[in-house]
């Protein structure tokens, strides 16, 4: 298979990405036949996934402007994935000029093209680390430089923690980091589920099989398990939602009822 100029060397190229399958969902380039593949097996395992995905982003946009509002100026994505329009920083930055964010991902095409996308930008940069090791992000020289956690941080875990099972410790990760950041901090996520959507726990399980055989974990939790990951940050109104229903800018009645599947919600730490 030949190598795109934009792909990082020592990637494997057989394997599907979590973060390259999202960049196809949402119309991106930066993807292989091999994610392209496994897309569509999830799409034909669970509807409208491109639609949830755009609802996902939709939404995450309105939290930044939420925060931006409430007078919160510093963002850390995690999981930002690979960029596409309508970025964190464009959002935040639209809003604020001054407003400063260091986004983190794992995956080698995400960070690479990160990179290229920030040159430049002063007050944006790119961490390559992994929520499952906190320490490296905390400790990571674009965290120390454009981020003063004596401040409120807005921190973003935005289609993350369903690619998380419980042996990965989402919660513990969660904790070590929401210790560092100020009161007042924010926490904003999004995940997948079977509730609140025309879907069944049967599209559940035919989706975590697709991710699985695509070597990721896919968890579908419920809504009491994802507030589980609001303990130290007290939910803002209108509470843990379905995505469009979280601070809507439009009518609800518009909206396809494919992406009421899945949880949003922003925590204020106390």
């Amino acid at each position: 298979m030949e190598r795109p100029a934009w792909a990082p060397p020592g990637i494997d190229l057989s394997v599907p990405s979590v973060s390259r399958m999202y960049d196809y969902y949402l119309g991106g380039s930066h993807n292989f036949e091999v994610d392209r593949a496994a897309a569509r097996r999830a799409i034909e395992a669970f509807p409208g996934l491109p639609k949830i995905m755009q609802a996902n982003r939709a939404f995450m946009r309105r939290a930044v402007r939420y925060a931006v509002g409430e007078g919160i100026h510093q963002f850390l994505d995690i999981g930002s994935g690979i960029p596409t329009f309508g970025n964190v920083h464009e959002v935040a930055q639209a809003a604020h000029e001054r407003a400063r964010v260091v986004y983190v991902d794992n995956d080698p095409v995400a960070v690479a093209h990160s990179r290229a996308v920030l040159v430049g930008n002063e007050g944006t940069d790119i961490v390559a680390a992994d929520f499952r090791e906190p320490s490296a992000i905390l400790n990571s020289e674009p965290v120390r430089r454009l981020l003063d956690l004596n401040r409120p941080v807005a921190l973003l875990l935005v289609a993350l923690l369903h690619f998380l099972d419980d042996e990965d410790k989402p919660h513990a990760a969660l904790a070590e980091i929401g210790d560092a950041l100020a009161p007042g901090s924010l926490l904003v996520l999004t995940h997948a589920s079977t509730e609140g959507g025309p879907f069944t726990p049967q599209h559940g399980h035919a989706i975590e099989r697709v991710y699985r055989r695509s070597n990721a974990n896919l968890v579908m939790r419920s809504g009491p398990e994802v507030a589980r990951f609001f303990y130290g940050f007290p939910l803002v109104e209108p509470g843990l939602v379905s995505m469009p229903e979280w601070r809507p800018e439009g009518a609800l009645d518009d909206e396809d009822p494919i992406v009421f599947a899945g949880y949003a919600g922003v925590g204020r730490k106390a």
